[in-house]
């Protein structure tokens, strides 16, 4: 019994510390908690570890999502606009209520045709991420390096691209760059996989109204805009405003002209933690290995890791320097890094309300947000390392890969791991309904 309640106490105590980290990084920085809309955290990017004597980089197998955008859905900017200008039409705006409506209103204005395009911010992300890949492995780039970028066919993921592959060429211009955006590649690059649609379908039929209900509460937002709550519980649609204005607002850091624009008074920190919460939750079902969606969604990405796999072997193979680039979403990034295991983000369970400890959105899919594997070979040996980085931080696969020079594998043992996770590919039964 003193065992079993020890062991009690000892996993109380890890979940108690794990959810005081999550909270501890929004406290530090609140604007991590905008989750896949959080501008590109490479203020302080760790040193990464020297590689073991006498191995150099020669190859970086590549994906990366596009850099800061502006929202997509024209309702996030309409409908808080609208609804704070009916309220301030009947006289129900708090003074703090007009001073957001005024803010809504100039964001919304500069939005104007700009739907899901490439900020200023976003371009500026891309074009760091190069001039450090290049001075961190600068044998990867050096004399003519072959450099393949391939994008999907948004433009915003195009824009990175080229963002990035300007700065590479204008570091070393022998460099050999190819660049392109097809529907060709998009059976690999952005996959739309029918049994993902139907399982996410499924799920979100059950989930999706009662995980909203539990995470949004919209009591504080409501106090600080309105001078009337009883007049705005009645007039306003309270939990979409909400979700809206945590979106907008979020989202701010992706351009400079708002950058130093601050709402989140409209929110308390049990607020902040919620609608994270809500946002992980979320994404966990689009995404996550989880026994609600049969473990299958990562799976959506079997082409693209084939294709990590392939095109890795060809450049060991060739024996020249250089990159595979791909350019996309956070669609495809958070399955692709659940699919490889990084940072335990293979974590599989049906209870998606205690996802806080175990599995973080917000340290995989920021904004510009990428996935690389860089190569080392030694002279006169066939043992090739790879070392993998996520946001540009060294990544751990799981424990299944055994290796004795952390943060560095052996490719055999890598490329057999990801072998072993692609053959495991779970059969999906799906109810009659949704079959055919």
């Amino acid at each position: 019994m003193k065992k079993l309640l020890f062991l009690l106490i000892s996993v109380l105590a890890i979940v108690l510390a794990a959810s005081a980290g999550t909270r501890d990084d929004f406290k530090a920085n609140i604007k991590a908690s905008a989750n896949n809309l959080q501008a590109y955290p490479d203020s302080n990017l760790p040193q990464l570890t020297p590689a073991p004597s006498g191995y150099k980089p020669f190859y970086i197998d590549h994906y990366g999502r596009h850099g800061s955008r502006w929202l997509i859905d024209p309702k996030q900017y309409a409908q808080p606009v609208e609804q704070l200008a009916k309220a301030d039409s009947a006289g129900k705006l708090t003074p703090r209520g007009r001073e957001v409506l005024a803010v809504l209103r100039s964001v919304k204005a500069a939005s104007h045709k700009r739907l899901g395009e490439l900020s200023d911010v976003g371009a500026e992300q891309h074009q760091r991420i190069a001039r450090r890949m290049y001075r961190n492995f600068p044998e990867v780039f050096a004399g003519q390096a072959v450099v393949d970028a391939r994008s999907t066919v948004v433009i915003r993921c195009i824009l990175s691209m080229l963002n990035e592959v300007d700065v590479l060429k204008s570091l070393n211009p022998a460099i050999k760059l190819t660049t392109d955006a097809s529907e060709h590649d998009m059976y690999y690059m952005n996959y739309s996989d029918r049994t993902a649609s139907q399982l996410r379908r499924i799920l979100q039929r059950a989930r999706r109204d009662s995980i909203a209900t539990h995470y949004v509460h919209p009591a504080h937002m409501l106090r600080v805009l309105f001078n009337d709550t009883a007049w705005a519980s009645r007039n306003i649609d309270a939990r979409t405003l909400m979700t809206n204005l945590w979106d907008v607002n979020g989202n701010m850091q992706s351009h400079h002209q708002f950058e130093k624009v601050d709402l989140y008074d409209l929110f308390s920190f049990d607020d902040v933690m919620s609608m994270w919460n809500y946002n992980n939750i979320s994404w966990y079902c689009w995404s996550g290995f989880t026994p609600l969606t049969q473990n299958y969604v990562p799976y959506i990405e079997s082409n693209l890791l084939r294709d990590f796999l392939g095109k890795a072997d060809t450049a060991i193979a060739s024996g020249r320097n250089g990159a595979h680039l791909r350019f996309g979403h956070e669609s495809v990034l958070l399955p692709l890094v659940c699919l490889m295991g990084l940072n335990g983000m293979n974590y599989s369970t049906a209870d998606i309300d205690h996802l806080t400890d175990r599995w973080q959105t917000y340290k995989v899919f920021p904004m510009a947000s990428n996935v690389q594997w860089v190569f080392y070979r030694k002279p006169g040996s066939d043992d090739i390392l790879v070392k993998i980085l996520l946001n540009e931080r060294e990544a751990r696969l799981p424990a299944q890969v055994a290796t004795d020079c952390a943060p560095y594998y052996h490719w055999r043992d890598v490329r057999r791991y990801m072998l072993d996770v692609l053959a495991a590919k779970p059969h999906v039964t799906l109810p009659a309904a949704e079959a055919k």
